[in-house]
């Protein structure tokens, strides 16, 4: 168990990098539309959701390396290419070349959205897979917090540079990391299914389970559950429909709650809701504090009532926050009274939303075809984010707030729908288990 923890905590340090990398932007966002004086839809495209393009590509690609490579030499290269455009994106000298690192960065995040999640899930038990690939979710809002905080501390560090050293930092944990990932096994399903390769395989779920007759029953299953399923299944061949749906309908609804748009835009949002400019950057590490303290609350609960409980809370807790904000924003509100309930929807999200995505689209996927539906679901996601994140600057000045969170708060009423008549909880099934549950479901 410890080995697995270990593994599964170094592996979930991508996330780390992903949400520091996804939101540190923000910070940078007002300096450079200064600085190079760009439109609202250049700035739209090219600057705030340049990333997000590569992520959809990471994402939507992905699979393939992850299937083909390997889950850990896929990570490894993730890595690498968050080192490489943290470094780029602080020395940029114009918005083409900023825009080139960041999208290289957003390819290593979208990689990392099917490599890590797809990675662990295959190394945890039944038991302990929901709270193990949450911590990937962990640390995307811990990363979160950390850049919100870095943003506020070298505010006023680099004069009219301060924006390069925000982005630049990123280049020491994507180091450590690089370093750490080296450390880790492959994965025993992927040497299995993929490689053929039964004996490294049994050899590693031997340090997993610590015990030889274990290890050697778990093999034969995952074996068994091959049979069928080949490695060069298409997951589009119509085995996988239901999965293909509540993959693309749970990452979807992720990003049509507003939660990009909140967070890339956080200290725009807060400046609209009432908060002088000076107290925007720090007010967001109140968003990035509440994400940190109720995914706790998500980890705890995720393996204890299941994700469908989950998504119950989270889709309520919606609701009502948007309305509220909405409710906010139309009447004038004070500060205050709209910050709290944009903290009110963090939590909702970082309990619902955040807790179960990455775990809920790794489980529903045969071995087989996990990767590749991975990517499915999280080239959903991201898609999305990037169309809210390129149309939010747009979107800001054609919208007044409620309209906007009005807009999101339609979706989750949907969301609550999809959750109560759709979804199925996977608390405590077997990944072989799961794979014949929603196969009969297919057929």
């Amino acid at each position: 168990m410890n080995k697995t923890w270990n593994w599964s905590l170094t592996v979930a340090l991508a996330g780390f990098l992903f949400g520091f990398d996804t939101v540190v932007i923000s910070g940078a966002n007002a300096p450079i539309k200064e600085l190079w004086q760009t439109s609202a839809w250049f700035h739209g495209v090219f600057i705030m959701s340049m990333a997000l393009w590569g992520t959809v590509l990471g994402s939507l690609g992905g699979g393939v390396p992850t299937r083909v490579w390997g889950r850990k030499k896929t990570l490894i290269a993730v890595g690498l290419l968050y080192l490489i455009s943290a470094i780029g994106s602080a020395f940029a000298p114009d918005p083409y070349l900023f825009s080139f690192f960041r999208f290289l960065g957003g390819v290593g995040v979208g990689a990392s959205t099917v490599a890590a999640p797809t990675y662990i899930s295959e190394i945890s038990s039944a038991k302990n897979r929901g709270r193990l690939v949450a911590l990937y979710q962990f640390n995307i809002v811990f990363g979160i917090l950390i850049a919100f905080l870095s943003n506020y501390l070298l505010d006023g560090f680099g004069g009219t540079n301060d924006w390069r050293w925000m982005l630049g930092v990123e280049a020491l944990p994507a180091a450590f990391y690089c370093v750490l990932i080296f450390g880790i096994p492959q994965s025993p399903r992927w040497l299995a299914v993929t490689k053929g390769d039964d004996e490294q395989a049994l050899r590693i779920l031997e340090r997993i389970l610590n015990s030889s007759d274990a290890a050697k029953s778990e093999l034969s299953a995952i074996k068994s559950h091959t049979t069928g399923n080949s490695v060069k299944d298409s997951v589009f061949n119509g085995k996988f429909k239901k999965s293909l749906q509540l993959a693309f309908l749970l990452a979807f609804f992720n990003q049509l709650s507003g939660i990009n748009f909140i967070l890339y835009y956080a200290p725009v949002i807060l400046e609209n809701a009432g908060f002088a400019a000076s107290d925007s950057l720090l007010s967001s590490i109140s968003i990035g504090g509440t994400n940190l303290l109720f995914t706790f609350v998500g980890l705890y609960l995720i393996d204890r009532k299941g994700r469908k409980s989950l998504m119950y809370i989270g889709s309520v807790g919606y609701i009502i926050s948007l309305l509220m904000v909405a409710y906010g924003f139309k009447t004038g509100a004070s500060a205050e009274f709209n910050l709290f309930f944009i903290l009110t929807f963090i939590a909702s999200h970082a309990v619902g939303q955040g807790a179960v995505i990455w775990v809920f689209i790794s489980e529903i996927f045969p071995n087989s075809v996990r990767a590749a539906g991975q990517a499915w679901g999280t080239g959903t996601h991201w898609v999305f984010a990037a169309l809210i994140t390129m149309l939010g600057e747009v979107v800001l000045e054609a919208f007044p707030g409620w309209i906007i969170f009005g807009f999101f708060a339609v979706f989750m009423l949907l969301q609550l729908l999809f959750t109560h008549f759709m979804m199925p909880e996977t608390k405590g099934v077997s990944l072989e288990e799961l794979q014949d549950q929603l196969a009969s479901k297919d057929d």
